[in-house]
């Protein structure tokens, strides 16, 4: 006997012992248990694709050289707080389900790739609760809380509807002038 012989043989008595053993109306609400499980596969949580940049990797801008993700990036010469960049956000907008406050506090940074200094809104991002990753403090050009619009140490979430704070952003608002 072939080896093909064998196993038709092999193939046809497994066969007829899963017909034996089971029914149609079985084999027909498998077939559906099978068919409602799949079409509800894209009900399924995602983890989608947002704005941040991938952890040490740099903005892909040579105008804007550096890792967002780190607190040595050129932009948070002047942030306290959590980095939005880290939290599912980017450094100039923020995670999906907070909201931005529309009251900063202001700072000015030096770009490394061209030297010139510019204008950095540092924006809450408010809504959620902190989010705990990639904590930030560098207080070049901090001043007292007397200055608030210069001052890193307030909760700026004050003009949103909660005042419960997530991560904080920075964003370009123009070339500094002398």
């Amino acid at each position: 006997m072939s080896l093909l012989d064998r196993l038709s043989k092999i193939t046809e008595h497994t066969t007829r012992g899963i017909a034996q053993r089971s029914s149609r109306r079985g084999f027909v609400g498998l077939l559906g248990a099978v068919l409602a499980g799949t079409a509800s596969l894209p009900l399924l949580p995602v983890a989608r694709a947002s704005s941040a940049t991938v952890p040490g990797q740099s903005t892909g801008n040579p105008a804007d050289p550096g890792d967002p993700t780190t607190c040595d990036y050129w932009r948070y010469c002047g942030i306290d707080g959590f980095l939005c960049s880290c939290c599912g956000g980017s450094q100039n907008a923020c995670p999906p389900g907070t909201e931005m406050s529309p009251i900063t506090w202001v700072g000015t940074c030096r770009n490394p790739a061209d030297g010139l200094n510019y204008v950095i809104s540092y924006n809450d991002c408010c809504g959620k609760s902190s989010c705990g990753r990639c904590l930030c403090n560098r207080n070049e050009d901090d001043r007292p809380v007397y200055r608030p619009a210069a001052n890193n140490d307030i909760n700026w979430c004050i003009g949103t509807d909660s005042s419960v704070y997530n991560c904080s952003t920075a964003v370009i608002l123009g070339l500094a002038t002398e």
